[in-house]
This record gives structure tokens, sequence and C-alpha cells, in this order.
């Protein structure tokens, strides 16, 4: 008899979001924030499942969250509410799963690499290799995110410009500007230094 009450209450929650689900897929932001209020915590924790820690919960959570607004009008069974919100929310936190280990991958590379990149190498006075390799390492840490990943695939780890546009969801021609502003941004960071 419990057990029954559960799986009655189970389909009472579902019927209850039902219209909820419905005024935000015709774009009500009340209905929105209200059904943000009653699964938010649910989110939080499909979110902390995946990720296995708080670092970035509330970003990833955030991330869920404005892709339900934009995605709602997608849904074509509101009463599948639930099953396509656990995968907007698990995809979101597998996602920022490997971003984080690419992320430390990529980090991992550059301290470890004793040979840092040639293409930078300007003619300049001629300090030990020890002090080179250091600037620019500093200089490569210090490149904006946005160049930094691309130029580290492509330098240190080697990849070509179609596996680097593969795996970051790039077109080639975005991969080869940030790489050339990249070298820019290097050479101006290391001029009269190397």
């Amino acid at each position: 008899m419990v057990q029954m009450r559960a799986v009655s209450e189970v389909k009472s929650e579902y019927d209850a979001e039902q219209p909820v689900i419905e005024a935000i897929r015709a774009g009500d932001r009340f209905a929105f924030d209200e059904f943000v209020r009653r699964q938010g915590s649910w989110v939080r924790g499909v979110v902390f499942g995946v990720l296995g820690n708080s670092d970035r919960l509330d970003d990833v959570c955030q991330q869920v969250w404005t892709a339900v607004w934009e995605q709602a009008s997608r849904l074509k069974d509101s009463a599948r509410w639930r099953p396509w919100l656990y995968s907007l929310a698990r995809n979101a936190a597998v996602d920022a799963g490997r971003s984080q280990t690419r992320r430390r991958k990529l980090a991992r590379a550059i301290a470890e690499t004793p040979n840092v990149i040639t293409c930078v190498a300007s003619a300049g006075p001629d300090v030990q290799a020890a002090e080179r390799r250091s600037m620019v390492f500093d200089a490569v840490q210090g490149l904006p995110p946005l160049y930094r990943e691309p130029f580290v695939l492509r330098h240190l780890a080697g990849w070509n410009y179609q596996q680097i546009s593969e795996v970051m969801g790039l077109p080639l021609d975005t991969v080869e500007t940030r790489l050339v502003r990249a070298r820019r941004l290097l050479r101006s960071a290391l001029e009269g230094k190397v």
C-alpha cells in the first residue's frame, strides 16, 4: 500500500508540472521561475552526481536552466519533462567534466614540456635555454584561454588544425585565426626578451 502511494505521488508530480511546462513553452517567465524553484535541487543533484564535486556546480546548473529556457519549445511531449530535463542536466555536467579534464591535461602538458615552441623564438639576445623556456612558458600561460588552448594543442600536443577544430567544436577558420592571434600575442610578450 505504501509503495502504491509513492507511485501515485510521483505521477501527481508529473501531472502538476505539465501545465507549468506548457506555460514555459509559451514563453511564460513566471512559470519558468516557478519550475526552477521546484526542480532546482533535483537538477543540482543530477549535476553533482555526474561531476562528483561542487566546484562548478552553480555554473553548470545555470547552463542547464538556460538550455531549458532556450529549448523548451522543442519538447514535444510535456508529460516527458523529467527525462528531458535529466538529459539536459546530465549532458551539461558531462561536458563540464570533459572540459575540466581537458584543461588539466593541457596544463600538465605545458608544465611537463621541456622544449617549448620554436615558432615564437625571435632573433634577440642569446640567453640560457632554461631561461628562454621559462619566459616562453610564462608568456603561454599569460595568453587568454581563448587562444591558449588551441595554441597548446597545436604546438605542444602536435595536433593539426582539423583535429583542433573537431575537439573544440570550432570552424577551421576560427582555429586558424586564434592560432595566428596567439602567435602575435606571444611575439609581442616576448619581444626583446628572447
